[in-house]
């Protein structure tokens, strides 16, 4: 019954319209998107422009102007800025999407459909898990998204329990292209950076974390073995325990985080 319960909220949270996480200003273009340009009371300077593989669009009387990884609300100030800049007085500008490119996750784990998910538009945490079919029976309390910055990998840990049961819609974080999403199943736990083979694996009664690197293969070459960290929930909030030993007991759910040594 709790399980029905939970899968109806997940549904009713995952329905465009009701969530109202459409991102709009805030979302980040990207290469294939199509914008459509208005400047007020100029009409010859409106635009219907594809974003090409290298982040940049071509504008009247602008020509070339690059826009890679901006947002709307930056594109909209960045081509305010160049026309005022000798061209304009005052220009009022407004920049709209007209398609969104295609976008592809990974989605992996306790879910009924894992795969990868081919999206347009922006899109949430629950709808990603919607369109893959839901929660399986057997889904933990966390999911991870690993996600590749500018900065290197990034790993966001979503509470489930708080999201779904509690209400936290905090947890309900937008999706990026080219994340993997992994949902964890319940009595595991998640490994990632630099051990060979990071995934789940199995963190029953007295499970370590020199346990969990040992059934990921081992550290690589460029392990920081004294900067690990693990991501746990207590009390329905995250908590980063950090420079952890290798003999530091686990609970599930846990995420161990192995970083990078550059030294």
């Amino acid at each position: 019954m709790k399980k029905t319960i939970l899968w109806c909220l997940l549904v009713l949270l995952a329905c465009p319209g009701v969530t109202g996480f459409a991102l709009g200003d805030d979302y980040q273009t990207g290469p294939g998107d199509v914008l459509r340009i208005i400047v007020y009371d100029n009409d010859d300077l409106k635009a219907k422009v594809r974003i090409s593989d290298t982040g940049t669009i071509v504008m009247p009387l602008l020509g070339r102007i690059d826009i890679s990884k901006l947002t709307i609300t930056q594109i909209t100030e960045k081509i305010t800025s160049l026309l005022a800049d000798g061209y304009l007085v005052n220009p009022q500008v407004n920049v709209f999407v007209e398609e969104y490119r295609s976008k592809k996750v990974v989605v992996l784990g306790s879910v009924r459909q894992p795969g990868i998910v081919e999206l347009s538009g922006s899109i949430t945490f629950l709808e990603l898990i919607s369109r893959s079919g839901g929660l399986d029976k057997d889904a933990g309390e966390s999911a991870t998204i690993q996600r590749t910055t500018s900065e290197g990998e990034k790993i966001i840990v979503i509470d489930l329990k708080g999201l779904i049961e509690l209400g936290d819609i905090s947890q309900n974080v937008t999706i990026s292209d080219g994340d993997t999403v992994f949902v964890s199943k319940a009595g595991m736990c998640y490994i990632t950076g630099e051990v060979k083979a990071p995934g789940t694996y199995p963190c029953g009664n007295k499970a370590t974390v020199l346990k969990l690197v040992a059934l990921s293969g081992g550290f690589t070459g460029k392990a920081s073995k004294s900067s690990i960290k693990i991501v746990r929930i207590v009390d329905n909030k995250k908590t980063v325990l950090k420079s952890v030993d290798l003999y530091t007991p686990l609970k599930h759910n846990d995420v161990v985080v192995v970083p990078e040594s550059f030294f």
